[in-house]
């Protein structure tokens, strides 16, 4: 299927940065379906050995509601007895001082107060004690990047829009991505922003701290900042997670669209996707963001951010021990022994996963004794093996290839170009790695590959009988069982495969639940998250692929109903449906609904969608919506 002219920011990656010999994810999932069909006595089940048995598990709750079939229109719909309501839209009012949102007299100043654009990931910290903690709190709101043809009038419809924008366009962008902090209180009307002293916008201009390995190492310094330890904003914040002792964790993604300029032949820079064409006109407005003037600013963004909601005074930080690449989030689960582990996906086709694992544990009797906790530790990146093993490497300068003879100096070196390192130690090229989630029930981990329509068509076989992968699929990680717990610090784990995507009428390869009814079916899964009865939850971003707009399913990890895909939540026409999160009783669920309108030929003036406000002259606004069911129960329930 051909892309739309405004396509997601996630599928403009272009060709593979990737050129590993590694077999490819696609490979090993045909592979590991075909022998697992072999097993269950389809062929001979003497002819391999068996894989041991998964271990048993208890059964998350059930789902009780009418799934809604696939379509496409310009509003968005949720099944009979909830009801949808628009919480924050772009534009929206964030700081005390913030004016209201003009059309037709925007500003980079006013947008800098007011709520970004095309928000994404979201994430609730109760600021109540526990009786009231899911009834008020604090959301924060990542906001990825901007569509000019769709925020500025005269600027079209076709892929060079962003690099058309004025000066004053392009420091409105800049304003309106990074992240807005908000308190959010549920009343008798409802959910509503509530003014006070937490509210926050981080935009391209924030000062921050960068701190691990690569902080002041030569590479990192700019002539704004020859010491390379401190470093303007954050953008490209794409999904996130958030720390035990109550920290946001933001993911850079997409940094390498925002830089133009610099040289065509750059290796170290087109590991990453950087070439001298850029999406957006920045470089043409702001040095820093022409490589040919500062070849070492992209070096300071792809990491992971971390800051504190409560304290809006605190300083951000960059945390390079966890590795520059795409990030799509980072997931924290405590193991066993207190330490950390974070997951995090490589969102490009062909790229890698990835797990943190802390050297010290946290210490949940002081906040302030974790400051720093995420500057030590291990980088590891994911091996799939055929037979359901799964190694995670070490990615430790002077350990194996990863030594100065090629070109690994330090550790400094390792985390900026961790896509090189991965390479190097043989990790196994993935289908545009995103969200990874930990069940609260099993303990086990899913990881969705989104899509990768650019394997080759030499590389299909009986065993792997999609020459593409259109529609991706969702990933079963399985640590082992260590004292008191799960133990995700592990170097080895199993892995399976939760779900198949596309629609089975008419794509190939496809594989649900048994349970599974025709229009349980979705296309690209991007976002997780577990509500607190352990179902999961997927956010799709598939571009209208299949002919439908993307939503919010609900399946299972085990039980009769593990992996059918049941449709709660059906976005507008255009739009990508980001960041579901729920509050703590499970009876709300926040979710970004990013790029509205976003279709071939949909410009500021002629959008295809006006959703949320559907108002003369007013473009689609990329929203955070709130869903709550009539009767006040839990979602999904």
């Amino acid at each position: 299927m051909n892309e739309p002219e405004f396509a997601p920011m996630a599928d403009r990656d272009g060709p593979p940065a990737n050129s590993s010999s590694e077999p490819s994810i696609g490979w090993l999932v045909e592979r590991r379906l075909s022998r697992r069909a072999v097993l269950a006595g389809l062929v001979a089940a003497a002819a391999l050995p068996a894989l041991p048995s998964p271990p048993a598990v208890a059964e998350e709750a059930a789902t009780g509601f009418a799934a809604i079939p696939p379509g496409s229109d310009d509003r968005d719909h949720v099944p009979a007895g909830y009801r949808s309501q628009v919480l924050l839209r772009w534009g929206d009012p964030v700081l005390a001082d913030s004016p209201a949102f003009a059309i037709g007299a925007q500003d980079a100043a006013a947008q800098a107060r007011q709520f970004g654009y095309n928000c994404d990931f979201t994430c609730y910290f109760p600021l109540s004690t526990a009786g009231d903690s899911s009834r008020h709190g604090l959301l924060v709101v990542n906001h990825e990047y901007t569509v000019p043809g769709l925020m500025f009038p005269g600027l079209g419809a076709d892929r060079d829009a962003g690099q058309r924008a004025t000066r004053e366009q392009a420091a409105i962008e800049m304003a309106a991505i990074g992240l807005s902090v908000v308190e959010v209180r549920h009343g008798a009307e409802g959910w509503s922003v509530v003014p006070g002293r937490y509210a926050r916008r981080l935009t391209v201009t924030t000062p921050m701290h960068l701190s691990g390995p690569a902080a002041g190492h030569a590479r990192m310094r700019t002539a704004a900042d020859p010491a390379g330890r401190q470093v303007a904003g954050t953008f490209a914040n794409c999904a996130g997670g958030q720390t035990p002792w109550g920290t946001v964790l933001t993911g850079e993604e997409n940094f390498h669209f925002f830089f133009g300029g610099g040289a065509a032949a750059d290796p170290a820079g087109a590991r990453y996707g950087m070439s001298p064409r850029s999406w957006y006109s920045w470089h043409r407005h702001d040095a820093r963001f022409d490589r040919a003037q500062e070849p070492n600013e992209a070096n300071r963004f792809g990491w992971i951010v971390e800051f504190d909601p409560y304290d809006p005074a605190s300083v951000p930080v960059k945390r390079t021990a966890l590795g520059r690449f795409k990030h799509e989030g980072a997931t924290t689960v405590v193991c066993p022994d207190g330490r950390l582990a974070i997951y995090q996906g490589d969102d490009e086709r062909f790229e890698y996963v990835y797990k943190f694992v802390t050297a010290r544990a946290w210490n949940p009797a002081d906040r302030a004794a974790n400051r720093d906790l995420l500057d030590e530790g291990v980088l590891h990146v994911a091996r799939f093996h055929e037979d359901g093993r799964l190694e995670w490497l070490r990615l430790v300068q002077g350990e194996g290839p990863l030594t100065a003879a090629n070109g690994f100096p330090d550790q400094a070196t390792v985390v900026i170009e961790a896509r090189r390192a991965a390479d190097l130690v043989k990790a196994t090229p993935m289908d545009r790695p995103e969200d990874v989630e930990v069940s609260p029930v099993t303990g086990r981990a899913y990881v969705t590959m989104t899509n990768n329509n650019q394997r080759r068509p030499e590389q299909v076989t009986a065993a792997n009988p999609r020459a593409t992968n259109d529609h991706g699929h969702v990933i079963e990680m399985i640590p082992p069982d260590g004292p008191g717990g799960t133990d995700h610090a592990a170097t080895e784990a199993r892995w399976d495969v939760l779900m198949v995507s596309g629609n089975p009428a008419v794509d190939a390869g496809t594989r649900y639940g048994p349970t599974a009814e025709a229009g349980d079916w979705l296309s690209c899964p991007d976002n997780l998250v577990f509500d607190p009865a352990g179902r999961l939850w997927v956010a799709t971003d598939s571009g209208m692929r299949g002919g439908a707009a993307d939503g919010l399913y609900v399946t299972a990890t085990t039980g009769p109903e593990r992996g059918r895909a049941r449709r709660f939540y059906r976005a507008p026409i255009g739009a990508e449906v980001t960041g579901p999160c729920f509050t703590p009783d499970g009876r709300t669920l926040f979710l970004s609904v990013q790029h509205p309108g976003m279709t071939a030929g949909s410009h500021f003036a002629a959008p295809s969608t006006r959703w949320p406000d559907f108002a003369d002259g007013m473009p689609p606004r990329p929203s955070v919506i709130v869903i709550t069911k009539d009767d006040g129960g839990p979602i999904g329930g």
